[in-house]
């Protein structure tokens, strides 16, 4: 069992959001606080350090003439995403930078952020150019899946025609149903509503558990992330650590009441492993993408473009921990510029990511090539 030590924010004085323990097949892998000797509360910068990971590295492509208003030009973006991928991996080709990545034998999903809507959300522009790539590099159409937490919203923000346009396929987490062998459990209490494993019309509803969908469990061998640069008001960016989460797992709202629940959750449950000690989530993200063209600065769910700036960028990296603490210094940015008087709490959640080795949170350690075009 790898141990590590968990970051709770300094300045919440409430009793901590224990971590939970997350069930395989293999049996039940404990990831607790309460337990002796197992883990080691510190406070946030004074944790016990584990060995770093590899520096990663941030491709940043920017294109303001990509920007038509609140719309995208999909030709530059296409070209911004080709460009992205081949610096990114250091292949001659697009073609040749998805086979870097992912075999014509993998079920590749995509994941997006679906609930902002098409302008606030993850935008199709970036999703069609993505599935185009990975079709040229002769993944079979039915192994390609764009997901999120449910086919209405996935539908609502208009990913089914683009779907049907490409013959690939659309589905939502709920839709596939979830997996009753493997469980993130914990002492948050949440309240089960419709499409939660064990909801009942008129039961009482209350359950600490969550599980993982089958769609992850079942089918997926790869993931590609694709997120919109977007306000989280407790872990700072609705980015790829946060998205996997709310897109894998029922009963994931009881992790959202508080920054310090999150910022433990949220990392367990991407370490949650396999019955060959495999990372359902973790060790099938392959390449995130965040949707930087245009960034929302303040709110979190819904689309508020008053609080909406462009950018005309893309931001490409195999290490979701060093993209979002990235999005997290942009959003910052962008509120001191107009001068809003609004911050998240600091989270813990990226620190604590990193010392599960997810990826790196700490920005000296990282290296950021921008192509402005």
């Amino acid at each position: 069992m790898r141990t590590h030590s968990i970051v709770l924010p300094k300045k919440n004085n409430r009793s901590p959001a224990w971590p939970g323990r997350a069930d395989s097949r293999l049996g039940t892998r404990f990831f607790c606080l309460p337990l002796a000797g197992v883990l080691a509360l510190a406070p946030l910068g004074q944790a016990e350090e584990a060995t770093p990971p590899p520096r990663p590295r941030i491709l940043l492509v920017e294109d303001m003439s990509a920007l038509r208003e609140f719309e995208v030009d999909a030709a530059k973006v296409a070209e911004m995403v080709s460009e992205g991928l081949k610096r990114l991996t250091g292949r001659p080709s697009e073609a040749a930078a998805w086979l870097s990545l992912i075999s014509p034998a993998d079920t590749v999903g995509i994941k997006v952020n679906s609930v902002p809507g098409p302008i606030g959300g993850t935008r199709k522009p970036v999703v069609d150019a993505v599935v185009r790539g990975l079709l040229e590099a002769r993944l079979p159409p039915d192994r390609i899946i764009i997901w999120d937490q449910s086919l209405a919203s996935l539908r609502a923000a208009g990913f089914g025609g683009l779907a049907k346009r490409h013959g690939v396929r659309l589905a939502g987490s709920r839709d596939a149903g979830w997996d009753e062998s493997v469980i993130y459990e914990s002492s948050i209490v949440g309240t089960l509503v419709a499409g939660d494993l064990g909801f009942e019309r008129d039961g009482e509803n209350a359950s600490r558990k969550s599980h993982l969908s089958r769609l992850l469990t079942g089918e997926l061998t790869r993931i590609i992330s694709i997120c919109p640069l977007l306000n989280h008001n407790q872990a700072g960016v609705s980015g790829h650590l946060v998205g996997l989460v709310d897109g894998s797992m029922d009963n994931s709202r009881r992790f959202s009441a508080d920054a310090s629940i999150l910022s433990v959750a949220v990392p367990e449950i991407l370490a949650i492993e396999d019955a060959k000690q495999r990372r359902h989530l973790g060790d099938r993200l392959v390449l995130n993408i965040t949707d930087a063209l245009f960034c929302q600065y303040l709110g979190q769910s819904k689309c508020l473009l008053h609080y909406t700036v462009g950018l005309g960028q893309l931001r490409f990296s195999t290490d979701p921990v060093a993209l979002d603490v990235f999005s997290i210094e942009e959003l910052k940015r962008q509120r001191e510029r107009f001068e809003v008087d609004y911050s998240p709490p600091d989270s813990a959640l990226y620190k604590n990511a990193a010392l599960i080795q997810l990826g790196e949170s700490n920005p000296a350690r990282r290296e950021v090539v921008e192509i402005v075009r």
